[in-house]
């Protein structure tokens, strides 16, 4: 059984990752020499700052000031995605690499956040958490097409071009 989370610490969880998320895409989009899959990740950082923003508009803690500062502030480098984002710096493959991250990222924070969202009593921050929920299916979708694109495979606007009868 996981751990049951106050609706500060699942907050304050969310916010953490939401940061994360969003360090890891913009530096994903500085390395990137692909301009489509720059672009793509760009998007998703700004919508990760969206995030961001709803989860701290409801958390009541002090530690990370305020919002502006927080988004400014450095870049986890600890954190184990972009460590591992940082070692692919150095292939040729950072835009591939890049994906393959954001793919499990993007699904351990659907399992986390529909996890947090069923033991959150308040309605709204349930809401922030649901909504969140999909929208982060909609970036793991974008992010699966993008690969499928990189990685040179048949794009979903394709298929009936390639598909036999």
């Amino acid at each position: 059984m996981g751990k049951e989370y106050s609706l500060q610490e699942a907050l304050k969880l969310a916010i953490r990752a939401e940061k994360d998320s969003m360090d890891f895409y913009r530096k994903a989009a500085s390395l990137a020499k692909n301009e489509r899959a720059r672009k793509v990740l760009e998007l998703l950082a700004n919508e990760e700052v969206g995030h961001l923003k709803a989860f701290f508009d409801h958390y009541k803690g002090t530690e990370f000031g305020d919002i502006n500062s927080f988004m400014d502030s450095p870049a986890d480098e600890k954190n184990p995605t972009y460590v591992k984002l940082i070692k692919a710096i150095n292939d040729d493959i950072v835009e591939q690499t890049a994906m393959e991250l954001a793919l499990v990222e993007e699904k351990d924070c659907i399992g986390q956040y529909t996890q947090l969202a069923q033991g959150v009593v308040d309605p709204a921050v349930r809401n922030v958490f649901e909504r969140v929920v999909k929208e982060t299916q909609g970036h793991y979708d974008l992010i699966e097409s993008e690969y499928a694109h990189i990685m040179g495979m048949v794009h979903e606007t394709d298929q009936d071009t390639y598909v036999r009868e």
